[in-house]
C-alpha cells in the first residue's frame, strides 16, 4: 500500500482525542481537547463548545480533510507530513515553513467542511446563500459576476451558493479566538497563516450556471457561487509554501517584517515563517525529523522525489518485485470485461 494511502487511513481511523495536530502541550486542532481545556472560558469559543455539537463534528472533518491533503501534497518530499504524532508535535513547536503550511491547510479544511455542511443542510445554524451574493472588497477578491460568455441581460443570481462567509466566521471563532489578545511573533505568524489558508477559498470562488428555456435554448441562466475543489486549494497553498517569506518581529512588537530589507513585505495570502527548517535527511528527536531511510525514490525524476534529493545523496538500493496485474482485457457483449492475469516485474529504489 502506498504511504499516502496509509496516512489517509490512519487519519480517518484515529480518534479525535488522539489527534496528532498538536503544538507542544497546547493542542491546536483537537476540538474536544480544546473544549476540555476551555470549560470555564467565555465568548464565542465557549458557546461553540457547549451548544454547537454539530459544528464541532464538521470542524473535526475539516481537520482530517486538511491532514489528508497535507499528506498528498508532501508525499514526494523529505518531510511527507507524517502521521507520527510525536514527530508532528516537535515540528509544530517551531515556526518553520512546514508549520506554516499545516496551519494554513487546516484552517482551509475547517472552513471548507463547515461551508460544505451549510450547503448540504447538515447544520441547523446555517444554510446555503440564496439570491445575489454580497460583493467582495479588496484586490484579488472572488468573482461575483458570471463569465463574459454569459450576456449581461440573460442571467440572474439564484440557486444555492456556498455560504463561505459562515465557514470563514466559524473557522476564525474556533481557531483564532484563543490567540487574539497575544502579540508575540509566534502568535502573529500562526494567525497570519490561518488567514492565508482561508483566503485561498474566499478568493477563488467560482461561478456555476444553469440554463433555462424551451428545448435547451438557454434564454436565461441562473448562476451561483461554488468553492474550488479542495485539491485545488491544496495546490495553491503548496505554491504559497514554495514562496514562503521569512519574517522577524518589528520594533513596535505588534507586527512583523521580512528578515531581509530586500524582500517584499508578505501579503495576507502569503505563508510566513521565522525559523529555518531542518533538512529532514536523518532522524532527529529534537526537530521531529524521521529521516528518509527506506523511502521509495524515483530514479528517473529530477524533482523532490528523485533518488539524489530524497535520499540526501546517501545512495539507494535496487529491488525487483514480482506482481500480478490484469492484462489482455477484452469487452464481451453484453456487458462484461474479461482479462487475463499477467506476472510482471517491477524495479523499485529505496533510500539507504
Amino acid at each position: 500500500m502506498r504511504p499516502v494511502v496509509i496516512a489517509a487511513c490512519l487519519l480517518l481511523l484515529a480518534p479525535i482525542t488522539d489527534s496528532w495536530w498538536a503544538s507542544g502541550s497546547a493542542v491546536i486542532l483537537d476540538p474536544r481537547m480544546i473544549c476540555k481545556k476551555n470549560r470555564r472560558a467565555r465568548g464565542r469559543l465557549a458557546q461553540i463548545c457547549r451548544n454547537e455539537t454539530g459544528l464541532l463534528k464538521e470542524i473535526s472533518r475539516g481537520v482530517t480533510l486538511g491532514a489528508t491533503e497535507c499528506a498528498h501534497q508532501f508525499r514526494n518530499r523529505r518531510w511527507n507530513c507524517t502521521t507520527q504524532r510525536r514527530s508532528m508535535r516537535k515540528i509544530l513547536i517551531r515556526d518553520t515553513r512546514e508549520t506554516g503550511f499545516v496551519n494554513a491547510i487546516t484552517a482551509a479544511g475547517v472552513t471548507y467542511a463547515i461551508t460544505r455542511a451549510c450547503t448540504a443542510g447538515s447544520l441547523l445554524e446555517c444554510s446555503c446563500e440564496k439570491g445575489t451574493p454580497k460583493p467582495r472588497r479588496g484586490r484579488g477578491s472572488s468573482v461575483t459576476v458570471p463569465p463574459p460568455t454569459v450576456p449581461s441581460d440573460r442571467w440572474q443570481w439564484g440557486g444555492c451558493s456556498d455560504n463561505v462567509r459562515f465557514g470563514l466566521k466559524k473557522s476564525r471563532e474556533f481557531m483564532d479566538s484563543r490567540y487574539r489578545k497575544r502579540s508575540d511573533i509566534k502568535t502573529m505568524i500562526k494567525l497570519h497563516n490561518h488567514n492565508a489558508g482561508r483566503l485561498v477559498i474566499k478568493n477563488n470562488m467560482r461561478v456555476e450556471c444553469k440554463c433555462h428555456g424551451l428545448s435547451g435554448s438557454c434564454t436565461l441562466r441562473t448562476c451561483w457561487l461554488r468553492m474550488p475543489t479542495f485539491r485545488q486549494i491544496g495546490d495553491k497553498l503548496r505554491d504559497k509554501f514554495e514562496g514562503a517569506v521569512k519574517v522577524i518581529s518589528s520594533n513596535d512588537g505588534d507586527s512583523f517584517m521580512p528578515e531581509s530589507p530586500t524582500i517584499k513585505r508578505p501579503g495576507k495570502k502569503d505563508i510566513i515563517y521565522s525559523e529555518e527548517s531542518p533538512d529532514f535527511c536523518s532522524p532527529n528527536l529534537k526537530t521531529g525529523s524521521l529521516g528518509t531511510y527506506g523511502r521509495q525514490c524515483n530514479i528517473s525524476s529530477a524533482g523532490t522525489d528523485s533518488c539524489d534529493q530524497l535520499c540526501c545523496r546517501r545512495g539507494y538500493k535496487h529491488t525487483t518485485v514480482k506482481e500480478t496485474e490484469n492484462c489482455n482485457c477484452q469487452f464481451k457483449w453484453c456487458c462484461e470485461v474479461i482479462c487475463e492475469t499477467c506476472n510482471v516485474r517491477r524495479d523499485i529504489q529505496t533510500c539507504l
